[in-house]
């Protein structure tokens, strides 16, 4: 079972917790982690490509020239695409990029990143984040004190209007709920902090 050491907001180790095998004792799994971040990656997509057929294409609605005796080929249209300012063929039209991915395998994966986090020393556990003020600079000074660096994830078990506020300009550090964090947004910061309370419910949710 593996032990990781909550820390309180100045730093100083408080205790050590036991951490549920299950989900911090994962073995990995690339193939796994490749499909659930790339279906995470294809829900982002916009999919708002567009391009304009014949039949949307403003004005062409003469015949360019009579049908026959003229020489040239047959035409209905100065919006065939042949023409210049004519419909695009086979262009791209609004769509969206989601599909399903079985939940067995969404938990698996978020369960393998939070194991490799831990395995690389990059979860950081914290008894509570509270704060004062809406100042970016107290919280600035917790990250200080917890040796947070690069892209930092703060995990939160509930909503702390302070602490988002006060996190709003500082680069590089993201705030989310225990119950919105991602396989990508795990494998995206360089270290994760996390509340107990955070923790508590992610072992719930995940057990």
């Amino acid at each position: 079972m593996p032990k990781l050491a909550m820390l309180n907001q100045n730093g100083e180790s408080v205790k050590k917790v036991n951490l549920k095998d299950e989900i911090f004792k994962v073995e990995e799994n690339n193939q796994v982690i490749y499909d659930v971040v790339k279906q995470q990656r294809a829900a982002m997509r916009q999919g708002t490509a567009m391009t304009k057929n014949r039949s949307a294409v403003r004005g062409g609605g003469r015949k360019p020239y009579r049908q026959k005796g003229t020489g040239h080929a047959r035409q209905g249209t100065i919006r065939a695409p042949q023409y210049v300012g004519g419909g695009v063929v086979f262009g791209p039209s609004p769509r969206s990029y989601k599909y399903k991915v079985n939940k067995k395998v969404r938990r698996l994966a978020l369960k393998i990143a939070l194991s490799e986090k831990l395995r690389e020393k990059n979860l950081i556990l914290v008894d509570e984040i509270s704060l004062e003020t809406r100042k970016t600079k107290e919280m600035v000074n917790i990250l200080n004190k917890l040796k947070a660096e690069g892209k930092v994830m703060v995990v939160l078990g509930s909503v702390s209007d302070l602490v988002m506020t006060a996190s709003r300009n500082i680069p590089n550090v993201y705030i989310e709920l225990s119950n919105h964090i991602s396989v990508y947004d795990i494998l995206n910061a360089n270290q994760i902090i996390i509340t107990k309370e955070a923790l508590e419910k992610i072992e719930e949710a995940l057990n």
